[in-house]
């Protein structure tokens, strides 16, 4: 399987890159901010179930199934969430398809009555699998587990590989091009922390107090050889700090030495792979301020950044739906049965929401202000709920007018 991938790198080969972006997305803090800006958008987009001329009973169970919404309809009321599939966690854990090219979910599902419900998607960590099992066309057909005996076959497996070519199951981590620069970085930072914990203080140099000159020559080699031994061992011992002090005989010197010249700036070179690191995933935006450019460009960037996303996002609702919502439908009413599909609301397609837009929409009879608008716009600009256990008092009219 490692063979379809191409990897030239050895450090990277299949299964020996899992270990290796699972510490670049660990230990880096760059690493770390561009996945969440990759991965948070699509977490905390609208996802939905739209009925695309589905029967109700169908829509119903898919969205109770997998806690999503239908489109176009007041929400559900709220289910109980203990030991059911949970959309938001299976995203999550579908999306570290980014880091490691490939997330695998065996479909668990338990009888209800005459029907087949969705119980869980079951993650199988990547570090898990010790084979993948390709047709000859590139079709996959099983994953193997380390110490499990039973291979996991296709028909119960949902397969989120990102960019796959072929029947290149194991997939290419969104991390791949941004590994040479954090690898680069990782060594600069390195070095940075030697060079301020050597040079931040000074080397300590010991010179020996002079031989005495009354001493014979056998005396004088004893004294060269016990200055250089309490020299060497006062100098390696040496630390700073509020009570560092030395002691040393007359005539004996001990100098802190620095580098002469001028240091290498390790600053400018970790900046740069940091902006190599955002630009592989077009995260441009995350280096504004600190490379050239300015903030203004910061929304030609974000266009970018959001179609990637949002691109990202159709990958993953394609697979659930092939993977997850059809075999729902087949297993339950047959292949012939129309589905229903899973959708998301575009990320970054929405519009700031104010009270002067909602007053012209009003007024261009688009939308019609009725208890739910009320409500939601209430919550929106935090205001009190409507208090509906009092109404105000009638008009009472004045007997002597009537009279």
């Amino acid at each position: 399987m490692a063979a379809e991938s191409h990897e030239t790198n050895p450090d990277l080969a299949w299964p020996l890159s899992i270990e290796v972006f699972d510490k670049m997305r660990r230990e880096d803090s760059q690493i770390g901010s561009v996945l969440r800006a990759v991965t948070l958008p699509i977490r905390g987009a609208e996802w939905m179930i739209d009925p695309a001329g589905a029967r109700a009973e169908v829509v119903d169970l898919i969205a109770t199934d997998l806690g999503l919404p239908v489109k176009g309809q007041p929400p559900a009321k709220a289910a109980r969430t203990r030991g059911r599939f949970q959309w938001g966690e299976h995203l999550r854990m579908a999306l570290l398809e980014l880091v490691y090219g490939h997330s695998y979910f065996e479909q668990v599902y338990k009888p209800e009555g005459d029907r087949l419900r969705l119980k869980k998607l079951s993650w199988r960590p990547p570090r898990s699998i010790s084979n993948v099992q390709v047709a000859r066309d590139g079709g996959l057909i099983a994953i193997e587990q380390h110490g499990v005996k039973d291979p996991i076959p296709v028909d119960r497996l949902v397969a989120y590989v990102n960019d796959r070519e072929g029947g290149n199951w194991i997939g290419q981590s969104l991390l791949r091009t941004a590994y040479k620069n954090w690898l680069l970085k990782d060594r600069m930072l390195r070095a940075q922390a030697l060079t301020v914990e050597r040079n931040g203080l000074g080397v300590p140099v010991y010179t020996g107090a002079p031989v005495p000159d009354t001493a014979s020559t056998e005396e004088r080699a004893k004294w060269m050889d016990s200055e250089k031994e309490a020299g060497l061992k006062l100098a390696t011992g040496f630390r700073a700090g509020a009570a560092a002090g030395a002691s040393i005989p007359h005539g004996a010197t001990l100098e802190l030495k620095g580098v002469t010249g001028k240091l290498p700036d390790t600053d400018e070179p970790i900046r740069y792979h940091d902006e190599q690191i955002a630009r592989a995933v077009l995260a441009h935006f995350l280096n504004l301020g600190t490379e050239t450019g300015s903030w203004a460009l910061g929304s030609t960037f974000a266009n970018f950044f959001t179609d990637s996303l949002n691109a990202v996002a159709a990958h993953i609702a394609d697979v659930t739906q092939a993977h997850v919502v059809e075999d729902l439908v087949d297993w339950n009413w047959g292949e012939s049965e129309p589905a229903p599909r899973i959708t998301f609301k575009p990320i970054g397609a929405g519009h700031p929401l104010t009270a002067e837009a909602l007053k012209q929409l009003i007024e261009a009879g688009v939308i019609n202000p009725d208890e739910t608008l009320e409500s939601f716009m209430r919550a929106a600009y935090s205001l009190p709920v409507k208090d509906t256990g009092s109404e105000p008092d009638a008009p009472v009219n004045d007997p002597q007018e009537d009279s």
